[in-house]
């Protein structure tokens, strides 16, 4: 679990950074516009969100609150996998070293 942890937290940080370049270095709309414009770019943005929606399912699943629940998917759909990795990191941190809390939540119980 303390590997998990660490990837986790790797990833929050990496999404930090990369977020804080794009939002002070890109043009979020300009840029935007352009990957929208190509095939893959459709390709790439369909793929990540399909994966942020799986990813947002699991979390409604383990949530023992729907309003919390609703909260981390709306932050999952705009600011991507810093809040998966966030969240990753969150839930391992409570779930004790039980794995099966981790993946479960509240169903764990």
């Amino acid at each position: 679990m303390k590997l998990a942890k660490f990837i986790a937290f790797l990833g929050v940080l990496a999404m930090t950074a990369v977020l804080i370049y794009g939002f002070t270095v890109g043009d979020f709309f300009g840029e935007g516009s352009q990957l929208m414009s190509i095939p893959w770019g459709i390709v790439s943005l369909v793929d990540l969100y399909v994966g942020f929606t799986l990813f947002s399912a699991w979390i409604i699943y383990r949530e023992k609150s729907l309003p919390v629940a609703i909260l981390w998917t709306i932050a999952m759909m705009i600011l991507g996998f810093f809040t998966g990795s966030l969240y990753v990191f969150i839930a391992l941190q409570t779930s004790g070293n039980d794995w099966r809390k981790f993946w479960l939540g509240r169903h764990a119980e």
